[in-house]
Protein backbone atom coordinates (compact mmCIF):
# COMPACT_ATOMS: atom_id res chain seq x y z
CA UNK A 1 0.00 0.00 0.00
CA UNK A 2 2.83 2.39 0.90
CA UNK A 3 4.59 1.68 -2.40
CA UNK A 4 1.39 2.30 -4.36
CA UNK A 5 0.91 5.59 -2.51
CA UNK A 6 4.43 6.72 -3.42
CA UNK A 7 3.87 5.78 -7.06
CA UNK A 8 0.56 7.73 -7.10
CA UNK A 9 2.16 10.82 -5.59
CA UNK A 10 5.13 10.59 -7.94
CA UNK A 11 2.97 10.56 -11.05
CA UNK A 12 -0.04 12.63 -10.05
CA UNK A 13 1.01 15.14 -7.38
CA UNK A 14 2.92 17.36 -9.87
CA UNK A 15 -0.25 17.60 -11.97
CA UNK A 16 -2.30 18.59 -8.94
CA UNK A 17 0.24 21.15 -7.82
CA UNK A 18 0.44 23.00 -11.13
CA UNK A 19 -3.35 23.20 -11.41
CA UNK A 20 -3.55 26.33 -9.33
CA UNK A 21 -2.77 30.00 -9.74
CA UNK A 22 0.17 31.54 -7.91
CA UNK A 23 -0.53 35.13 -6.78
CA UNK A 24 1.82 37.96 -7.77
CA UNK A 25 2.07 41.43 -6.27
CA UNK A 26 0.88 44.33 -8.43
CA UNK A 27 1.17 47.18 -5.90
CA UNK A 28 -2.14 48.70 -7.09
CA UNK A 29 -5.87 48.46 -6.39
CA UNK A 30 -6.85 49.33 -9.97
CA UNK A 31 -9.18 46.99 -11.87
CA UNK A 32 -7.77 45.23 -14.94
CA UNK A 33 -9.37 43.76 -18.07
CA UNK A 34 -6.47 43.78 -20.54
CA UNK A 35 -3.13 41.98 -20.54
CA UNK A 36 -0.61 41.36 -23.33
CA UNK A 37 2.48 39.14 -23.37
CA UNK A 38 5.69 39.72 -25.33
CA UNK A 39 7.55 36.69 -24.02
CA UNK A 40 7.90 34.80 -20.75
CA UNK A 41 9.59 37.84 -19.17
CA UNK A 42 7.77 40.89 -20.54
CA UNK A 43 4.03 41.50 -20.03
CA UNK A 44 1.88 44.65 -20.22
CA UNK A 45 -1.53 45.17 -18.57
CA UNK A 46 -4.13 47.93 -18.82
CA UNK A 47 -6.55 48.99 -16.10
CA UNK A 48 -8.74 51.63 -14.53
CA UNK A 49 -7.71 55.15 -13.48
CA UNK A 50 -5.25 55.37 -16.36
CA UNK A 51 -3.12 52.59 -14.88
CA UNK A 52 -0.73 50.42 -16.87
CA UNK A 53 1.40 47.60 -15.46
CA UNK A 54 4.63 46.29 -16.95
CA UNK A 55 7.01 43.53 -15.96
CA UNK A 56 10.29 42.38 -17.51
CA UNK A 57 10.84 39.65 -14.91
CA UNK A 58 7.96 37.31 -15.67
CA UNK A 59 5.88 38.98 -13.00
CA UNK A 60 8.30 38.80 -10.10
CA UNK A 61 8.17 42.60 -10.11
CA UNK A 62 5.51 44.82 -11.67
CA UNK A 63 5.96 48.53 -12.37
CA UNK A 64 2.85 50.67 -11.88
CA UNK A 65 2.69 53.28 -14.64
CA UNK A 66 0.26 56.23 -14.67
CA UNK A 67 -0.61 57.70 -18.05
CA UNK A 68 -0.59 61.48 -17.65
CA UNK A 69 -3.97 62.98 -18.50
CA UNK A 70 -5.72 59.61 -18.45
CA UNK A 71 -6.52 59.40 -14.74
CA UNK A 72 -10.27 59.04 -15.43
CA UNK A 73 -9.88 56.49 -18.22
CA UNK A 74 -10.24 52.70 -18.20
CA UNK A 75 -7.70 50.94 -20.42
CA UNK A 76 -9.67 47.83 -21.41
CA UNK A 77 -7.43 47.25 -24.41
CA UNK A 78 -3.65 47.02 -24.48
CA UNK A 79 -1.12 45.55 -26.86
CA UNK A 80 2.56 45.25 -26.09
CA UNK A 81 4.68 45.35 -29.23
CA UNK A 82 8.03 44.85 -27.53
CA UNK A 83 9.74 45.53 -24.21
CA UNK A 84 9.59 49.29 -24.75
CA UNK A 85 6.52 49.79 -26.95
CA UNK A 86 2.82 49.42 -26.18
CA UNK A 87 -0.54 50.83 -27.29
CA UNK A 88 -3.33 51.38 -24.74
CA UNK A 89 -7.02 51.86 -25.62
CA UNK A 90 -9.60 53.39 -23.29
CA UNK A 91 -13.18 52.16 -23.21
CA UNK A 92 -15.97 54.67 -22.67
CA UNK A 93 -18.22 57.16 -24.37
CA UNK A 94 -16.46 59.29 -26.96
CA UNK A 95 -18.77 62.22 -26.33
CA UNK A 96 -17.48 62.24 -22.73
CA UNK A 97 -13.84 62.23 -23.84
CA UNK A 98 -13.22 58.55 -23.11
CA UNK A 99 -12.43 57.16 -26.58
CA UNK A 100 -8.68 57.62 -26.75
CA UNK A 101 -5.53 55.78 -27.82
CA UNK A 102 -2.12 56.21 -26.19
CA UNK A 103 1.29 54.89 -27.19
CA UNK A 104 4.67 54.59 -25.46
CA UNK A 105 8.08 53.72 -26.89
CA UNK A 106 10.15 54.15 -23.74
CA UNK A 107 8.80 51.39 -21.52
CA UNK A 108 5.90 53.47 -20.21
CA UNK A 109 7.89 56.39 -18.84
CA UNK A 110 6.01 58.73 -21.19
CA UNK A 111 2.86 58.30 -23.26
CA UNK A 112 1.63 60.16 -26.32
CA UNK A 113 -2.05 60.46 -27.11
CA UNK A 114 -2.18 59.39 -30.75
CA UNK A 115 -5.94 59.38 -31.41
CA UNK A 116 -9.23 60.65 -30.01
CA UNK A 117 -12.74 61.26 -31.25
CA UNK A 118 -15.81 62.89 -29.75
CA UNK A 119 -18.17 61.29 -32.30
CA UNK A 120 -21.32 60.30 -30.44
CA UNK A 121 -21.74 56.55 -30.03
CA UNK A 122 -18.10 55.58 -30.47
CA UNK A 123 -17.04 53.14 -27.74
CA UNK A 124 -13.76 51.28 -28.24
CA UNK A 125 -13.71 47.64 -27.12
CA UNK A 126 -10.33 46.08 -27.89
CA UNK A 127 -7.07 45.92 -29.81
CA UNK A 128 -4.99 43.25 -31.58
CA UNK A 129 -1.95 43.16 -33.87
CA UNK A 130 -0.71 40.73 -36.51
CA UNK A 131 2.84 42.02 -36.16
CA UNK A 132 4.66 45.06 -34.79
CA UNK A 133 3.27 47.32 -37.53
CA UNK A 134 -0.21 46.12 -38.47
CA UNK A 135 -3.20 46.05 -36.15
CA UNK A 136 -6.87 46.81 -35.59
CA UNK A 137 -8.98 48.41 -32.89
CA UNK A 138 -12.69 47.64 -32.85
CA UNK A 139 -15.64 49.31 -31.19
CA UNK A 140 -19.40 49.25 -30.86
CA UNK A 141 -21.41 49.58 -34.09
CA UNK A 142 -22.01 53.00 -35.60
CA UNK A 143 -24.95 53.19 -38.00
CA UNK A 144 -25.30 49.42 -37.89
CA UNK A 145 -21.68 48.44 -38.61
CA UNK A 146 -18.71 47.61 -36.40
CA UNK A 147 -16.40 50.57 -35.81
CA UNK A 148 -12.89 49.54 -36.93
CA UNK A 149 -9.61 51.46 -36.86
CA UNK A 150 -6.48 50.26 -38.67
CA UNK A 151 -2.78 51.04 -38.21
CA UNK A 152 0.18 50.15 -40.43
CA UNK A 153 2.87 51.99 -38.45
CA UNK A 154 2.78 50.30 -35.05
CA UNK A 155 -0.04 52.37 -33.64
CA UNK A 156 1.38 55.82 -34.31
CA UNK A 157 -1.56 56.69 -36.59
CA UNK A 158 -5.05 55.21 -37.03
CA UNK A 159 -7.70 55.45 -39.72
CA UNK A 160 -11.21 54.08 -39.87
CA UNK A 161 -11.96 51.18 -42.18
CA UNK A 162 -14.91 51.75 -44.48
CA UNK A 163 -18.08 50.33 -42.89
CA UNK A 164 -19.29 49.48 -46.40
CA UNK A 165 -17.03 46.40 -46.36
CA UNK A 166 -18.64 45.02 -43.19
CA UNK A 167 -21.81 42.94 -42.85
CA UNK A 168 -24.55 44.79 -41.01
CA UNK A 169 -24.99 44.21 -37.30
CA UNK A 170 -28.22 42.82 -35.90
CA UNK A 171 -30.38 45.10 -33.74
CA UNK A 172 -28.57 45.57 -30.39
CA UNK A 173 -25.64 43.40 -31.52
CA UNK A 174 -22.22 44.47 -30.24
CA UNK A 175 -19.13 43.09 -28.54
CA UNK A 176 -18.32 43.11 -24.84
CA UNK A 177 -15.37 45.20 -23.65
CA UNK A 178 -14.72 42.68 -20.91
CA UNK A 179 -11.33 41.10 -21.58
CA UNK A 180 -9.70 42.46 -24.76
CA UNK A 181 -10.17 38.99 -26.24
CA UNK A 182 -13.41 39.44 -28.17
CA UNK A 183 -11.27 40.23 -31.23
CA UNK A 184 -8.34 37.91 -31.95
CA UNK A 185 -5.83 37.48 -34.76
CA UNK A 186 -3.85 34.55 -36.13
CA UNK A 187 -1.13 34.27 -38.74
CA UNK A 188 -0.45 37.30 -40.89
CA UNK A 189 -3.97 38.18 -42.10
CA UNK A 190 -6.72 36.37 -40.13
CA UNK A 191 -8.99 38.15 -37.65
CA UNK A 192 -12.21 37.20 -35.82
CA UNK A 193 -14.65 39.29 -33.74
CA UNK A 194 -17.27 37.69 -31.47
CA UNK A 195 -20.55 39.38 -30.56
CA UNK A 196 -23.56 39.24 -28.25
CA UNK A 197 -26.31 41.56 -27.14
CA UNK A 198 -28.78 40.42 -29.83
CA UNK A 199 -30.97 37.34 -30.17
CA UNK A 200 -27.94 35.29 -31.29
CA UNK A 201 -24.18 35.40 -30.97
CA UNK A 202 -22.16 35.68 -34.16
CA UNK A 203 -18.55 35.71 -35.32
CA UNK A 204 -17.26 38.18 -37.91
CA UNK A 205 -14.16 36.95 -39.76
CA UNK A 206 -11.68 38.29 -42.28
CA UNK A 207 -8.76 36.57 -44.01
CA UNK A 208 -7.30 39.72 -45.60
CA UNK A 209 -6.61 42.03 -42.66
CA UNK A 210 -10.10 43.45 -42.59
CA UNK A 211 -10.49 44.36 -46.25
CA UNK A 212 -13.45 41.99 -46.65
CA UNK A 213 -15.61 40.27 -44.03
CA UNK A 214 -18.03 37.41 -43.55
CA UNK A 215 -20.24 36.66 -40.55
CA UNK A 216 -21.76 33.45 -39.22
CA UNK A 217 -24.25 32.49 -36.51
CA UNK A 218 -23.06 30.38 -33.59
CA UNK A 219 -24.90 28.14 -31.11
CA UNK A 220 -23.77 30.32 -28.16
CA UNK A 221 -26.83 31.67 -26.35
CA UNK A 222 -27.21 35.42 -26.56
CA UNK A 223 -29.38 38.26 -25.29
CA UNK A 224 -28.81 41.80 -24.05
CA UNK A 225 -26.29 40.64 -21.43
CA UNK A 226 -24.95 37.40 -22.89
CA UNK A 227 -23.02 36.05 -25.84
CA UNK A 228 -19.38 35.55 -26.82
CA UNK A 229 -16.85 37.18 -24.50
CA UNK A 230 -13.56 35.53 -25.51
CA UNK A 231 -12.05 33.98 -28.63
CA UNK A 232 -8.81 32.13 -29.34
CA UNK A 233 -7.42 30.45 -32.48
CA UNK A 234 -4.31 28.25 -32.41
CA UNK A 235 -4.17 27.93 -36.20
CA UNK A 236 -6.15 29.15 -39.19
CA UNK A 237 -8.81 26.44 -38.82
CA UNK A 238 -9.17 25.56 -35.15
CA UNK A 239 -10.51 27.89 -32.49
CA UNK A 240 -12.63 28.24 -29.38
CA UNK A 241 -15.08 30.80 -28.04
CA UNK A 242 -16.28 31.21 -24.45
CA UNK A 243 -19.05 33.31 -23.01
CA UNK A 244 -21.94 33.59 -20.61
CA UNK A 245 -24.19 36.22 -19.04
CA UNK A 246 -22.58 39.14 -17.19
CA UNK A 247 -25.81 39.75 -15.26
CA UNK A 248 -25.77 36.15 -13.99
CA UNK A 249 -22.04 35.46 -13.67
CA UNK A 250 -22.33 32.18 -11.73
CA UNK A 251 -25.30 30.75 -13.60
CA UNK A 252 -24.76 27.48 -15.47
CA UNK A 253 -24.35 28.25 -19.16
CA UNK A 254 -23.40 26.35 -22.32
CA UNK A 255 -20.39 28.58 -22.48
CA UNK A 256 -17.97 26.81 -24.86
CA UNK A 257 -18.13 26.43 -28.65
CA UNK A 258 -15.49 25.14 -31.07
CA UNK A 259 -14.70 25.50 -34.77
CA UNK A 260 -12.48 23.46 -37.08
CA UNK A 261 -13.08 25.38 -40.32
CA UNK A 262 -11.80 28.84 -39.49
CA UNK A 263 -15.02 30.06 -37.89
CA UNK A 264 -17.39 29.23 -40.73
CA UNK A 265 -19.30 26.82 -38.45
CA UNK A 266 -19.34 26.31 -34.68
CA UNK A 267 -20.35 23.42 -32.42
CA UNK A 268 -21.21 23.30 -28.73
CA UNK A 269 -18.69 21.67 -26.41
CA UNK A 270 -18.72 20.72 -22.74
CA UNK A 271 -19.38 23.71 -20.47
CA UNK A 272 -16.53 24.72 -18.22
CA UNK A 273 -15.94 23.74 -14.63
CA UNK A 274 -16.66 25.85 -12.66
CA UNK A 275 -19.91 27.05 -14.22
CA UNK A 276 -20.61 30.60 -15.17
CA UNK A 277 -19.36 33.46 -17.30
CA UNK A 278 -15.97 32.96 -18.95
CA UNK A 279 -14.40 36.05 -20.49
CA UNK A 280 -11.13 34.79 -21.98
CA UNK A 281 -9.56 31.52 -23.12
CA UNK A 282 -6.16 30.39 -24.38
CA UNK A 283 -4.52 27.18 -25.59
CA UNK A 284 -1.03 26.51 -24.28
CA UNK A 285 1.83 25.05 -26.29
CA UNK A 286 1.22 21.65 -24.67
CA UNK A 287 -2.45 21.68 -25.72
CA UNK A 288 -4.00 22.64 -22.38
CA UNK A 289 -6.95 25.05 -22.59
CA UNK A 290 -7.28 27.66 -19.83
CA UNK A 291 -10.48 29.70 -19.41
CA UNK A 292 -11.06 32.51 -16.91
CA UNK A 293 -13.99 34.56 -15.71
CA UNK A 294 -15.45 36.34 -12.69
CA UNK A 295 -17.10 33.10 -11.51
CA UNK A 296 -13.83 31.16 -11.49
CA UNK A 297 -11.39 29.58 -13.90
CA UNK A 298 -10.71 26.10 -15.25
CA UNK A 299 -8.49 24.06 -17.53
CA UNK A 300 -8.94 21.21 -20.00
CA UNK A 301 -6.35 18.78 -21.32
CA UNK A 302 -8.63 17.12 -23.90
CA UNK A 303 -9.63 20.08 -26.06
CA UNK A 304 -12.65 21.01 -24.00
CA UNK A 305 -14.24 17.58 -23.55
CA UNK A 306 -13.73 17.75 -19.79
CA UNK A 307 -12.77 20.59 -17.47
CA UNK A 308 -11.28 20.93 -13.99
CA UNK A 309 -11.36 23.96 -11.72
CA UNK A 310 -8.25 26.04 -11.08
CA UNK A 311 -7.72 27.40 -7.59
CA UNK A 312 -5.47 30.03 -6.05
CA UNK A 313 -7.16 33.25 -7.21
CA UNK A 314 -8.81 35.21 -4.40
CA UNK A 315 -11.25 36.92 -6.75
CA UNK A 316 -12.67 36.24 -10.18
CA UNK A 317 -10.40 36.88 -13.15
CA UNK A 318 -11.28 38.83 -16.28
CA UNK A 319 -8.57 38.01 -18.80
CA UNK A 320 -5.34 36.14 -19.42
CA UNK A 321 -2.30 35.99 -21.67
CA UNK A 322 0.08 33.10 -22.23
CA UNK A 323 3.58 32.36 -23.54
CA UNK A 324 4.61 28.76 -24.07
CA UNK A 325 3.08 26.84 -21.16
CA UNK A 326 2.86 29.78 -18.75
CA UNK A 327 -0.14 32.09 -18.26
CA UNK A 328 -0.79 35.31 -16.40
CA UNK A 329 -4.37 36.28 -15.50
CA UNK A 330 -5.65 39.53 -14.09
CA UNK A 331 -8.79 40.95 -12.54
CA UNK A 332 -10.23 43.36 -10.00
CA UNK A 333 -8.38 45.12 -7.19
CA UNK A 334 -5.00 44.64 -8.82
CA UNK A 335 -5.10 40.87 -8.68
CA UNK A 336 -2.52 39.13 -10.88
CA UNK A 337 -1.85 35.39 -10.84
CA UNK A 338 0.53 33.07 -12.70
CA UNK A 339 0.10 29.49 -13.90
CA UNK A 340 2.86 27.19 -15.15
CA UNK A 341 1.76 23.91 -16.70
Amino acid sequence: MFLRTIIFLTFFLPTLLVAQWVPQISHTEAHFRAISVINEKTIWAGGSKGTVLRTTTGGENWAVLQVLGAEKLDFRGIKGLDEKTAVAVSAGLAEEGQARIYRTDDGGKTWAQVWQTDQKGVFLDGIAFWDKKNGLIFGDPIDGHLYLLKTTDGGKTWERLSPATLPANLPNEASFAASNSTMVMQGTKNVWVGTGGADRARVFRSTDRGVTWQVTDTPMKANASSGIFGLHFWNAKNGIAVGGDYKAEKQAFENVILTNDGGKTWQKSTPTTPDGLKEAVYKLKNGTLVAVGPAGSGWSKDNGKTWQALTGASNGLHTLTCAGNTCWAIGSKGQIVRLSN
